[in-house]
């Protein structure tokens, strides 16, 4: 009899083994297993809230003092679409956590509303158990957001941000979390301030969040961004393993992708910085099925045509509902790497607006990679002369002199005198389509660049005449070639791309390039 209880109490430790030991073979991993993270955030240039820098951080996280928060990934919601969502998410989610877990993070799932379903179990009574910690700042049910503590959300979710169709009516439809995502029994099951006792109990100081929705629980529940941060913890979020609660038929009235996009970057600025799932897993990011938007990387990196200001919103009225708009973007300066320039492997489209910067020889390398792929490539204003400093570079780093010639197939030499104005004259029939009434009327504060002789295989698409004067150079210009499209356009002053027909320009030019649309 004792020896068939020993042999029982053998197979159910051999069955048991997975759930504690990871693939290779350790039931605890070392106290100093760590997460190697790129933390991306905005930070702000000289203190305007209009004008962000991306930035890089390169940090090792032990994994024993992080925490992986799944944040209200339920069995179903009361939106179709974000029931779908959640469903093709969770499979991803599970194989990241699963990951996080084996090097050694706490993994604390937070099925809001649902704990009845696990009352009683392991992981429940691991949480629930955990010691209270006084706190200063109190952990609520719900942290909505502060108005003088943070900038207004970037879209509309007051109808519920539900985007099925037909409209789904709001009602408590999950019942636990969703199968999908794996409970180890080491983990723990809260929807509450317990988390964070849970945290405190095990030493834990950093905290990665991801699940639903952005918007809402991502950032206001107890275990979750807002009252993380608030209590002293880093945290970042996860943002390719997260949704949003938005509408498209609401401002700003685009992609509901997009959406999701605009409120990660409110994170970035105001909150804290955003991973991405390869980080831990490898491969690729996750990205939902029905988002098929092309990528545009805007690479910006200049002062003097306020470009980090414009491209953002130009980006939001002009490329929303068809484009996923990517920033990588600097102050200016004669030499410095370009935050973000690694986000090149998945743009379809790169747009360069900066001036006379010398850069990292590795950052030059992933340029001329880029190009030589043929993947499609605009260049704005300044980007003519945008790799020639005008001074020695340090050792290490990389200029492209012939920029223009090698590539856009232009001769920049400068521009026209500086009160001069330049008016524009559509060559190509897509353009002749654009009323240019109230662009003559006021003019243009872009001084018309010098780019002549054009490479043969240019095509002009708008001509500038320069006022007073009346001397005409090409101001957007494509050219077709075997390894891809080029284009070039040389207006890009803050002032005239307020007007819409500019917007319209840019936004054909764009579309052009990246194969939208074909040359009429």
């Amino acid at each position: 009899m004792n020896q068939i209880l020993r042999l029982t109490a053998l197979m159910v430790l051999v069955l048991m083994a997975p759930l504690f030991y990871s693939e290779v073979g350790r039931s605890f991993p070392e106290e100093k297993t760590e997460l190697k993270l790129t933390l991306r955030s905005k930070k702000e240039i000289k203190g305007d809230k209009k004008d962000w820098a991306t930035e890089l951080k390169e940090e090792k996280w032990i994994a024993s003092k992080t925490a992986v928060v799944v944040c209200d990934m339920g069995d179903k919601h009361w939106s179709n679409n974000a029931s779908v969502r959640v469903g093709e998410m969770a499979p991803t989610v599970n194989l990241f956590v699963k990951k996080a877990r084996e090097k050694g993070a706490t993994i604390i799932h937070c099925p809001s509303d649902t704990l009845e379903f696990y009352k009683d179990t392991p992981q429940r009574l691991l949480a629930k158990n955990a010691p209270v910690v006084t706190t200063q700042i109190p952990l609520m049910r719900w942290c909505k957001l502060d108005p003088t503590a943070e900038e207004k959300l970037p879209i509309d979710d007051t109808d519920g941000g539900d985007d099925s169709i037909p409209k789904c009516k709001n009602y408590r439809a999950w019942t636990r979390q969703i199968d999908a995502i794996e409970i180890y029994p080491q983990d723990a099951i809260t929807d509450s301030a317990e988390a964070f006792y849970l945290m405190k109990q095990k030493g834990i100081t950093q905290v990665l969040v991801l699940g639903v929705h952005t918007n809402m629980c991502v950032l206001g529940r107890p275990f979750s961004i807002r009252q993380m941060v608030q209590q002293g913890m880093k945290v970042a979020l996860v943002r390719d393993l997260t949704d949003t609660m938005y509408n498209p038929e609401k401002a700003p009235f685009v992609s509901h992708f997009t959406g999701t996009d605009l409120v990660v970057e409110h994170i970035e600025k105001f909150w804290c910085p955003t991973i991405s799932s390869n980080q831990i897993l490898g491969g690729k990011e996750f990205r939902f099925k029905e988002d098929k938007r092309p990528r545009v990387l805007f690479v910006a990196a200049e002062d003097a045509y306020k470009s980090r200001n414009w491209i953002p919103e130009f980006a939001l009225a002009r490329l929303g509902k068809e484009y996923q708009s990517l920033f990588a973007f600097s102050s200016e300066a004669r030499f410095g790497s370009l935050p973000g320039l690694n986000m090149l492997d998945s743009a379809d489209l790169l747009v360069l607006s900066l001036r006379r910067r010398g850069v990292p020889e590795e950052e030059m390398k992933m340029l001329k990679e880029y190009i030589s792929k043929g993947k499609p490539l605009l260049a704005i204003r300044t980007a003519t002369h945008g790799f020639a400093p005008n001074m020695k570079l340090p050792a290490g780093y990389a200029e492209w002199k012939e920029f223009d010639k090698d590539v856009l197939g232009c001769n920049y030499q400068g521009h026209e005198v500086a009160n001069s104005l330049t008016q524009v004259m559509p060559v190509l029939d897509q353009f002749k389509n654009i009323n240019f009434d109230k662009v003559k009327n006021e003019k243009l504060a872009s001084h018309l660049y010098k780019v002549n002789p054009l490479a043969k295989d240019a095509k002009v698409l708008l001509e500038g005449k320069s006022v007073p004067g009346g001397k005409v150079e090409p101001v957007v210009w494509m050219r077709e070639k075997p390894e891809g499209r080029v284009g070039c356009f040389t207006l890009g002053h803050f002032d005239e791309m307020k007007h819409e027909e500019i917007q319209q320009v840019l936004k054909s030019t764009i579309d052009l390039v990246i194969g939208k649309s074909n040359l009429k």
